[in-house]
C-alpha cells in the first residue's frame, strides 16, 4: 500500500479566501471607509466555531446545566460538584469544556467547578463576541453563582480574568495557561492580516469604543496586573505560536505575587490537558485543602 501525501488544498483554499477578503476591503475602503470599518468590526468580533472534542462532550455529560441571562441573551454555564467555587475561563474561539481536565481534580479536592461558553461561543447565544463580553460574563457568574475562590483561565481568558478582577471580581488564587497580555495589540495584528488601512482600523476601534462604552486604554492587562495582590501561577510554552511566551512572562513579571512556569513542546492548546501542568496547577490552587484530603484518605 502506498503512502498518500496529504493534500495542500485546505491551505490553498484559506489563502484564496484571505486574498478575496483583502480585495473586498481594498475596494470598499475607497468607496466608503465607514462601511469598511463596520465590516471589519463584525469580522473582528466573530469567533471561529468548533464542534468540540469527545473529551469535551464526555466532561459535559456529568455537569449540571445552569443558564444565565446576560444582556438579554442566554449564557450557557455548567456546574460540577459541591463546595467553594472554582471558575474555568476558556479563550477566544473555544468553549468551557476545553478546560475539562481540571474538573475531576478540583471536585475531588472539594470544590464546585463552574465552566461557561462565552457570548457568541459554544452553546451560548449570539454569533459575535468581544473581550468586554468575556469580562461581563465572568463578573455575572461571580455575582450570580459565586463567590469565586479559584480561577483557571486559558489564552484570552487570562486577559479577561485580569480585567474582571481589576473591576472588582474577588478571587483568592488564579492559574493562567498561555495568557494574552496585549488585547489592543491584537487589533493591529488583525489589521495587518487583512491589509486594513490605518484609517479603517482607527474607525473600527472608535466604533468598538462606542459600542461598549469603553476606551482601548481600559484593556491594559499589564497595568491591571501590577495592582493585583492574589497569588498567581502562569504556565506558558516557549513554542506557543498563537500567543507568544513573552505575553505570559510579561504578566508574571507585572503581577506582584506571580510565578512563571515555562514549558516546551506543548504549544498553545496541549498545555491545558498536560497531566504535569494540571497536577501542579491544582496543587497550587488547592494548597493544604488537597493535602488534607489525601492524608485523610478521602
Amino acid at each position: 500500500m502506498t503512502r498518500q501525501t496529504p493534500s495542500p488544498a485546505p491551505k490553498k483554499s484559506t489563502n484564496v479566501r484571505l486574498r478575496a477578503v483583502r480585495g473586498v476591503f481594498r475596494s470598499l475602503s475607497l468607496v466608503s471607509p465607514e462601511a469598511a470599518a463596520r465590516l471589519a468590526m463584525v469580522i473582528f468580533r466573530r469567533p471561529p466555531r468548533h464542534s468540540g472534542s469527545e473529551l469535551d462532550r464526555s466532561v459535559l455529560q456529568s455537569a449540571e446545566r445552569v443558564d444565565l441571562i446576560l444582556d438579554g441573551r442566554r449564557l450557557a454555564v455548567w456546574r460540577w460538584g459541591q463546595g467553594p467555587r472554582a471558575l474555568l475561563v476558556h479563550g477566544w474561539g473555544s468553549r468551557g469544556a476545553r478546560l475539562g481536565s481540571f474538573v475531576a481534580p478540583l471536585t475531588g479536592a472539594g470544590f464546585s467547578v463552574l465552566g461557561f461558553d462565552a457570548p457568541g461561543h459554544g452553546a451560548s447565544a449570539g454569533r459575535l463576541s468581544s473581550l468586554p463580553q468575556f469580562i461581563a460574563a465572568i463578573r455575572e457568574i461571580g455575582d450570580r453563582l459565586g463567590p469565586l475562590e479559584l480561577v483557571v483561565a486559558h489564552s484570552m481568558g487570562g486577559a479577561a480574568t485580569t480585567l474582571a478582577m481589576a473591576r472588582g471580581l474577588p478571587v483568592q488564587r488564579a492559574v493562567f495557561l498561555a495568557p494574552s497580555a496585549d488585547p489592543a495589540g491584537y487589533s493591529e495584528r488583525f489589521a495587518s492580516v487583512l491589509h486594513l488601512s490605518p484609517d479603517v482600523l482607527s474607525r473600527m476601534k472608535r466604533d468598538l469604543e462606542r459600542r461598549f462604552g469603553l476606551a482601548w486604554k481600559d484593556f491594559d492587562v499589564l497595568a491591571a496586573a501590577r495592582a493585583m495582590s492574589v497569588p498567581l501561577l502562569v504556565f506558558h510554552d516557549r513554542e506557543d505560536r498563537d500567543v507568544p511566551w513573552t505575553d505570559g512572562a510579561a504578566i508574571a513579571a507585572a503581577w506582584p505575587r506571580a510565578e512563571l512556569v515555562s514549558t516546551a513542546g506543548l504549544g498553545h492548546r496541549r498545555i491545558v490537558h498536560d497531566p504535569a501542568v494540571v497536577e501542579r496547577a491544582v496543587a497550587f490552587l488547592t494548597g493544604s485543602r488537597a493535602a488534607t484530603r489525601v492524608s485523610g484518605g478521602t
